[in-house]
């Protein structure tokens, strides 16, 4: 008997906060919220949380943790527990990079299977890091090959992505649940220089410290770099020191630590510049990039696929280089001289970004792939 409407399996999931976890997690409770019953297989990678619970809605599943490997975890009961809720359900969908996709998709038979990709593993600094990246890309594309659907967060990312050929036909690109989060009282703001700000994960990917030597070129002593981000709980370690090394002694700069959702439309309604200085192919969009920009605040990006998208859909901010401190430095002053108009950058990006938008996409799609005939999966 199918009488779950959406099985979601990923890795991590609330009270963990990336990206991915947020991508999934407002898309869940949406779908919750229409009336829908939707069940998270993900693992316990705090032990501290119940096996069991219900969220916002959502029934959340978690199987224990074995052992961990650089940002991932062993979980070996986890693919099995995908397989057999998915068999409830009417849909399946996995939020990867995913270790363990290959090996859900073996097990799952008759649920047609939607495959939500955030981004390609990038691991390249030992033997080990390769050989885990190899071993993730093979059971990707092996999931993919045997899914309806893959959903990147756009077909420029998806173009460039190292598994690009085995999505080929198959994508059904929608960006990330983004929440508006106008309203905020500029509660972060300190003088009246130009403030810069970051929100996310304190990791290698952001690139903070070409960001930090690119802001430290300004000479107005009253401006503001203002960085929000976890660098205690963080899969694969944080790299705040090399952030911290960066600073130096700028007191410009201001590390935040971890701010809560109930705080970030105060932060972005302190900014005049948000910040997405990302420098590889684990960063693929930037939902904290298109919050700020529904604020009214213009974003720099990197020029990298996925991450530039938003700036070059609504031109509402700059694309920079990634790694290059001085295209930072010349993007923020012209951002100071010349500021585009926040009323309008804030129309432009809601009329392609926010969570209904989203939720609404993979309403459709589900639906749709639930009532098709499935054809025979390859693989």
């Amino acid at each position: 008997m199918r009488d779950i409407d959406l099985v979601m399996g990923l890795t991590y999931y609330a009270p963990y906060v990336s990206g991915l976890t947020e991508a999934a997690r407002v898309v869940a409770e949406g779908l919750v919220a229409r009336g829908q019953r939707v069940v998270v297989i993900t693992t316990r990678h705090d032990p501290s949380l119940p096996s069991r619970e219900v969220v916002n809605g959502v029934e959340v599943h978690r199987t224990p943790v074995l052992a961990r490997v650089g940002k991932g975890v062993v979980s070996p009961s986890f693919p099995v527990a995908v397989a057999r809720a998915a068999r409830r359900s009417k849909v399946l969908n996995l939020h990867m990079p995913l270790l363990e996709a290959g090996a859900v998709a073996l097990l799952v038979r008759d649920t047609p299977m939607v495959l939500t990709y955030q981004c390609d593993v990038s691991m390249t600094a030992t033997a080990v890091d390769r050989l885990q990246q190899t071993i993730m890309d093979r059971s990707s594309a092996l999931a993919m090959r045997r899914s309806v659907t893959v959903v990147p967060s756009s077909q420029d990312y998806a173009d460039h992505s190292r598994l690009g050929p085995e999505m080929a036909g198959k994508t059904e690109p929608i960006a990330p649940a983004c929440l508006d989060r106008s309203g905020g009282a500029p509660t972060y703001r300190d003088g009246p220089g130009m403030h810069v700000g970051f929100v996310g994960r304190i990791v290698e990917e952001k690139g903070l410290e070409y960001l930090v030597e690119g802001f430290r070129q300004l000479a107005d002593p009253a401006a503001r770099l203002l960085i929000a981000g976890d660098h205690t709980k963080v899969a694969g370690g944080s790299v705040v020191d090399r952030v911290r090394k960066a600073v130096g002694e700028d007191d410009r700069v201001r590390l935040l630590g971890f701010l809560p959702d109930a705080e970030l439309a105060d932060l972005y309604a302190s900014l005049d510049v948000f910040a997405l200085p990302s420098v590889n192919s684990f960063e693929a969009f930037g939902i904290v990039q298109v919050e700020a920009m529904m604020t009214g605040v213009p974003a720099l990006a990197s020029d990298i696929p996925g991450v530039r998208i938003p700036v070059q859909a609504t031109g509402f901010g700059r694309v920079v280089a990634p790694r290059d401190p001085g295209a930072v430095a010349r993007a923020l002053q012209e951002l100071q001289e010349t500021p585009p108009d926040r009323v309008s950058g804030a129309a432009a990006t809601r009329a392609v970004y926010g969570a209904e938008r989203t939720i609404d996409a993979y309403s459709s799609l589900f639906e749709h792939v639930s009532q098709r005939d499935q054809p025979t999966p390859t693989g």
